[in-house]
């Protein structure tokens, strides 16, 4: 076979069936299947893994301990990898001090155009850092923000020192820091606080180290200081998240965060915040959106400098074009959507010069508006066109149409996928007996009348980040879609307002849940509690013995059915217990059956299977809400950590859905989700509404756009050129507009033809790709 072409044989990772598969290297690859189908175990836990275990393994073995272990996959061979750049959906995380500009590496051209074109002369590039001594505000040392201890509520002064006037735990009568203050002999710890002399009230509170000598017998050693020096010098250096108990209340209703009050928040020290390039200071850059910003860079006549200028420019030209320009440097990079987190990890890439490499991509299309994504198909292609081959795993049709193949896993999910079902052109996919094939054939859902609604919930005056002032009224009894394009304010308002308009709406947002390798899809969303308790009383066993995480656990592996194998410096190894032969319960619980299933095999029924076995009610409609979001391919005790990112978020979905709140809340639920989904979950939207709910989506996906009794159009762009109503109304009405959701909709849904024959999948079958 040819080296340009990445040789797969017998892949059994996970769920995948032992197929072979054979890539055309320097190619547009997309993976398709239905969730849970395999497609990141091909993907990223096999070929992305292995490429990156044998950069790794190129290393010493002392260097390997401080890098990523990947293990060796599950498969028989897997030839002619290139070396592989990942660019996932995982949240960045770089700490208080990561922002858009340091994360990006704009920052870093910023601070060194700013250090050469600057008069006066400020210093080098370090001079305009604010992680750096030189350039970082002294007050808050560059993290833009200080803790401010409110005095009135930390001290009653009408209360003595035997009373108690400092409002802490560790302050108290009898506590060791309030004998500094009442055995120092410096106060009447008899006289209320109020009635101190001034000298007396500055030596209690402002008191610097060393600046007064304690005079009591019973005095404790050490330099005297006040009790705010003290509580600011030694309490608001806590992290809050490490204190427990009425520590953390304390803390939490003494001490408030704001901007530093010497630098405002901009980070830098006084020389570095106010010097100036084309009239611009580096702070006044780095708030201004990136939009805003590239424009204006590109009219600087900085002479010798224009190169540099240029550099920058295009840098942020990158951010634009994948539909980011309404953010702005200064912007943490904790606050970021994981969406948006992978388009700011592929401005690292695509400016690059490197050619043969492996970029693996996760659902690029997350979070962008039909709008941008066509822009995100172009840099796709170009990445491809500069010599390199780009893997996506993506269901957007818009993404498929561009890709010279298109691989789908399937037939359906978890124990039924994991087969290489299609391997071929997109135009041969649309003909397909596949999942993916009959959803481009099949297309929208077929219209239908909108319903009235019961009544309305009124945002009057709305004006959280960009919104201008913004009054809508959100009828109940309906499905609405919330739309326009990224940054334009639909978070802002349904997060940011709704709550006070409709306090009983439960919100489900796009927070990640969070699981260790003991939790299972039964556990997180409370089905173990009633299984343990159904076991409980049939079997009169405490309920403690039938979790695998306590008395019932298998005391070899722990209850996780797996043991762990440090090799030192090589990958670590895991085997199945040879104890509990991986189902995690010791010998004695098994014994105890309900209904002839020990709880072993209830951790190994499928959510389906498990519907048709317990009655229990309420156990019932845990099973049937994550049935209904297409999770029941699922087994109860399956490891959470190996689920995908669209099935943790219909299992958050399923988890929030269980309840009979009237007004839900849907923060873009199609994420992750294949077009024969999407449309499962049109469906139990439209059941919630019927059932006399009122359900509120927050979405990009035409299709789910397409099947709202009414929509709430925002924009017309993102940031501050965002945040206006442009339409409510109808679908239909919405249609006929030219704002962007409404031509898409014309482009892209239309009632009577399937979604692969319109949208921009037609529009974009440029001369450069497909490629054979």
């Amino acid at each position: 076979m040819s080296l340009d072409t990445i040789e797969l044989r017998g892949l059994r990772q996970h769920n995948l069936a032992g197929f072979d598969l054979d890539l055309p290297k320097r190619s547009l690859i997309v993976v398709a299947g239905v969730s849970g189908s395999g497609k990141s175990s091909l993907v990223f836990d096999t070929i992305a893994a292995e490429a990156q275990r044998q950069v790794n393994s190129t290393f010493s073995a002392f260097a390997q301990t401080y890098l990523p272990s990947y293990g060796r996959p599950e498969a028989d061979r897997i030839d002619h990898l290139s070396a592989c750049i990942v660019i996932d959906q995982r949240r960045l995380q770089g700490g208080p001090r990561s922002t858009l500009a340091t994360i990006t590496g704009i920052g870093d051209w910023m601070r060194m155009l700013y250090s050469r074109g600057v008069e006066p002369f400020v210093g080098y590039s370090n001079a305009f850092s604010f992680n750096d001594p030189a350039g970082m505000c002294p007050t808050c040392h560059g993290l833009g923000v200080e803790k401010v201890l409110d005095v009135d509520a930390f001290v009653d002064e009408s209360r003595s020192l035997r009373e108690g006037p400092f409002a802490h735990p560790d302050y108290r009568p009898g506590k060791l820091t309030w004998r500094r203050f009442a055995d120092s002999g410096l106060f009447d710890v008899d006289v209320p606080i109020e009635q101190y002399s001034t000298r007396e009230r500055h030596l209690l509170l402002q008191a610097q180290p060393g600046e007064v000598e304690p005079a009591g017998a019973h005095a404790l050693p050490g330099h005297f200081e006040g009790a705010l020096v003290r509580f600011r010098r030694i309490e608001l250096a806590k992290d809050p998240a490490g204190l427990k108990g009425e520590a953390k209340k304390a803390h939490e209703r003494l001490v408030t965060t704001g901007p530093c009050s010497e630098c405002d928040g901009t980070r830098l020290n006084e020389a570095a915040r106010s010097a100036t390039l084309g009239g611009l200071t580096l702070p006044q850059a780095y708030a201004m959106q990136v939009d805003d910003l590239a424009a204006l860079v590109g009219t600087w006549d900085l002479g010798p400098l224009a190169p540099l200028a240029g550099d920058v420019r295009a840098q942020l030209t990158r951010l634009v074009d994948l539909g980011l320009g309404y953010l702005n440097l200064a912007r943490d990079t904790a606050t970021l959507s994981g969406g948006e987190a992978q388009r700011v990890k592929m401005v690292r890439h695509l400016g690059s010069t490197l050619n043969d490499m492996l970029y693996v991509f996760d659902e690029p299309t997350t979070g962008l508006h039909a709008r941008d994504v066509e822009q995100l198909g172009r840099m796709l292609l170009d990445l491809r066109d500069q010599g390199n081959t780009v893997l996506v795993v993506e269901h957007d049709p818009a993404v498929m149409a561009l890709a010279d193949q298109v691989v789908e896993i399937g037939p359906g999910a978890g124990r039924e996928g994991g087969e290489l079902v299609f391997h071929g052109s997109f135009e041969a996919l649309r003909a397909a007996d596949t999942a993916t094939g009959r959803a481009l054939r099949e297309g929208s859902p077929p219209p239908r009348e909108p319903r009235r609604s019961t009544g309305v919930i009124r945002i009057e005056g709305a004006s959280t980040h960009n919104l201008k002032d913004v009054s809508v009224d959100l009828p109940t009894g309906v499905l609405t879609v919330v739309t326009g394009v990224a940054g334009s304010g639909k978070s802002s308002l349904v997060h940011g307002h709704l709550r006070a308009a409709a306090p009983q709406a439960v919100i489900v947002d796009q927070a990640p849940i969070r699981g260790s390798r003991r939790s299972t899809p039964a556990s997180w969303t409370g089905m173990l509690d009633e299984i343990r308790r159904l076991f409980a009383r049939a079997t009169g066993q405490p309920a403690g013995s039938f979790s695998p995480n306590s008395d019932g656990g298998c005391r070899e592996c722990e209850g996780t059915g797996i043991r762990f194998v440090d090799l030192g410096f090589t990958d670590p190894v895991t085997s199945t217990c040879e104890t509990c032969q991986g189902r995690r319960f010791r010998p004695g619980v098994l014994k105890y059956t309900v209904d002839g299933l020990s709880i072993a095999d209830v951790f190994e029924l499928t959510m389906e299977q498990a519907r048709d076995v317990f009655g229990d009610t309420k156990l019932a409609a845990l099973l049937d809400r994550t049935i209904e979001v297409g999770l029941g391919y699922l087994t109860l005790g399956q490891n959470l950590t190996t689920l995908s990112g669209g099935e943790r978020q219909r299992l958050k979905l399923a988890r929030e859905l269980t309840g009979d709140a009237p007004v839900v809340v849907l923060d873009e639920p199609t994420t992750g989700l294949h077009l024969k989904d999407t449309r499962r979950l049109i469906g139990l939207l439209h059941a919630m509404v019927d059932a006399g709910r009122t359900v509120i989506v927050i979405e990009h996906d035409l299709q789910v756009i397409a099947a709202a009794d009414h929509v709430i159009d925002l924009g017309p762009e993102g940031g501050h050129d965002g945040g206006r109503v442009q339409f409510t109304g109808t679908v239909e009405e919405l249609a006929r507009t030219d704002t962007h959701t409404g031509r898409h909709l014309r482009l892209g849904v239309e009632r009577s033809a399937p979604v692969q024959d319109t949208c921009w999948a037609r529009a974009t079958r440029m001369p450069s790709g497909p490629r054979t």
